[in-house]
């Protein structure tokens, strides 16, 4: 792997999709050129632009990972399309072990946002320590599921296998947002506040993904103020780069922080009717049309009684 795949494998991990979606791919004769090509592809994916993943991906090609990429973007559709290639590639004897990993975790991927969470976790168990980003998504989805035992257990092995996967960091930071633990430090999320502040601070990478992880995390010890302009920075990055699509968790982020603090009344509200005019299908979305919801069945249960009449 040289430099330029290496860097681009960085950016990608750390959340640099703006970096990600102008850049120039290499000539197709390049060894690179698959890997490259497919991280730009994701880069598109991870901020809910599907249809220029597809747009970027050869319809004739026989490449695995190409096909996994091209059916992940096609949502439910394409799920058939990669239960076929994970049985493929398991069979396939002539296929690399980047093809394979690849190929099961964007089945996985696919899978999860499907709410196929049983296969998502089948599809991703290995003998053995499982590869970088198959612990990391393993972890992931383990956290998603209110079992940060379990992520830890799959993480413990892979790190210390591979201690310097970027990958693997970010996980251990999820886990240490999940968990608030403490680390040597005794500081609440300290672990995760660490892996921030050093990837932040690095000056070839500029990720509002990265900026929006340390707020969260500055939110949850109660900084308001700085995690209030990370948050901000993130969202130059993004209004620079013209990708409001990746916006998303930016923006939930966003009205916690306004929410606590003492900001002008109604600043949350504005925020919240931007939140759902440009991102109507986030999870946040949903769990607070679920909790008003679930207000309303309880509040129409209770009989409130008539008020109470004082007799001189």
């Amino acid at each position: 792997m040289d430099v330029d795949l290496y860097f681009i494998k960085q950016q990608f991990t750390l959340g640099a999709y703006p970096a990600l979606l102008s850049l120039q791919l290499p000539d197709p004769s390049s060894s690179d050129y698959i890997p490259i090509l497919l991280y730009k592809v994701r880069a598109h994916l991870a901020i809910g632009d599907n249809a220029s993943a597809l747009a970027l991906l050869p319809t004739d090609t026989e490449n695995v990972a190409l096909k996994a990429a091209a059916a992940l973007a096609k949502g439910e559709q394409g799920l058939e399309t990669l239960r076929d290639l994970c049985v493929e590639i398991e069979a396939d004897q002539d296929s690399s072990d980047w093809e394979k990993q690849t190929v099961q975790v964007l089945a996985a991927t696919a899978f999860v946002r499907a709410g196929e969470i049983e296969e998502a976790l089948e599809t991703l168990r290995t003998e053995g320590i499982p590869g970088d980003e198959e612990a990391a998504l393993l972890t992931q989805v383990y956290l998603s599921l209110a079992r940060p035992a379990l992520a830890q257990k799959v993480l413990a092995p892979a790190l210390k296998a591979n201690p310097d996967a970027l990958v693997l960091q970010l996980a251990e930071a999820a886990i240490s947002l999940v968990t608030g633990s403490q680390g040597t430090s005794g500081e609440p999320y300290a672990p995760a506040l660490s892996f921030y502040n050093e990837q932040v601070a690095n000056p070839s990478i500029s990720s509002p993904a990265l900026l929006v992880g340390r707020a969260v995390v500055r939110i949850l010890r109660g900084e308001l103020s700085s995690a209030q302009s990370d948050l901000e920075e993130a969202e130059s990055i993004l209004s620079r780069a013209k990708c409001d699509q990746a916006s998303s968790d930016m923006l939930a982020a966003m009205i916690v922080a306004t929410g606590l603090s003492d900001a002008k009344k109604g600043e949350a509200d504005q925020l919240w009717s931007r939140f759902l005019k440009q991102h109507p299908s986030h999870p946040l979305v949903a769990d607070i049309a679920a909790k008003d919801l679930l207000f309303d069945q309880c509040a129409s249960k209770i009989q409130v009684p008539p008020r109470a009449v004082v007799v001189a």
